[in-house]
């Protein structure tokens, strides 16, 4: 969620001038045209006459090109519109009656969760969906970052939400921001730089929390954190809540919408910290 340097804006910067196409993705992803070329059925002669403008790709050609260079659906409707075609992917809102069965499937998966936190999110942090551990984490911030729409970005680093809560806060805040200015790089979309720039811009705030509890010699700071991966350690209740975070995508989605949704879930990094959610978050 949120609540997961100058080579990441130069990656960012590159790809809001030129967009994200076949060259762009290409050299991202530090693959040859030869090497494109033949995971596309295709020539590296052709690739190259596509990417100089040379040649007219067919309609299957540039839904080959995406589906190897890994292109997010909504700028695959992008690059289809550019190559003189019409979309292919539709962009359905996720309260159309066609989207029912997604929605519930999506309740059922988080009540399942539950008591860990999970949330849905769509492609610019916007919150779709969320169970009841993430309404445990969520208390006490002001009403103002839970007014609809919320954004679990603002939530997580806003100096009002969560972010003074967060005893690893430079650590998880440099994740976030890295994972965002990736994101940036991939799509073209004014509305997700805007919430980057919002976001970075925030003052990082005082932790709540003393130096005691940063250094764990209460018995709950980072040194429960698991290595493997980096945690989120939160204080609430006066304990530190020690997490790792996990996101899931849909498998070949046809729907934009769908696409870029992405369920965030919170895996208790410690038994002190599973024991405290099965104790205070309802059943």
């Amino acid at each position: 969620m949120g609540l997961g340097g100058s080579a990441h804006a130069s990656a960012s910067d590159r790809a809001a001038r030129t967009g994200p196409g076949p060259p762009v993705r290409r050299e991202q992803r530090r693959i040859s045209q030869l090497e494109l070329a033949l995971r596309a059925d295709s020539s590296a002669r052709h690739i190259s006459f596509i990417e100089t403008g040379r040649a007219r790709p067919s309609e299957d050609m540039v839904l080959r090109l995406a589906e190897q260079l890994d292109v997010p659906v909504r700028e695959r409707n992008a690059l289809l519109v550019v190559a003189g075609y019409a979309p292919r992917y539709a962009q359905t809102p996720l309260d159309d009656p066609a989207m029912a069965s997604l929605r519930e499937s999506i309740d059922r998966l988080l009540t399942a969760y539950e008591p860990y936190p999970a949330l849905v999110v769509d492609g610019t942090y916007g919150v779709v969906a969320a169970n009841r551990g993430i309404a445990l984490l969520l208390e006490g911030v002001p009403e103002k970052l839970l007014a609809p729409p919320v954004n679990a970005m603002r939530l997580t680093l806003h100096p009002e939400g969560l972010a003074p809560r967060i005893v690893n806060l430079p650590e998880w805040r440099a994740d976030l921001l890295a994972q965002m200015d990736r994101q940036i790089a991939l799509v073209r979309s004014p509305e997700l730089r805007a919430l980057y720039e919002e976001v970075a811009a925030y003052p990082v705030p005082a932790r709540a929390g003393g130096a005691d509890r940063a250094a764990g010699t209460d018995g709950t700071g980072p040194e429960r954190a698991a290595a493997f991966a980096l945690p989120m350690l939160l204080e609430h209740g006066g304990r530190v809540l020690s997490f790792v975070s996990s996101i899931a995508t849909f498998n070949t989605p046809m729907d934009v919408t769908v696409a870029e949704l992405a369920i965030e879930t919170f895996l208790p990094a410690d038994r002190e910290t599973a024991a405290y959610l099965h104790a205070h978050v309802p059943s």
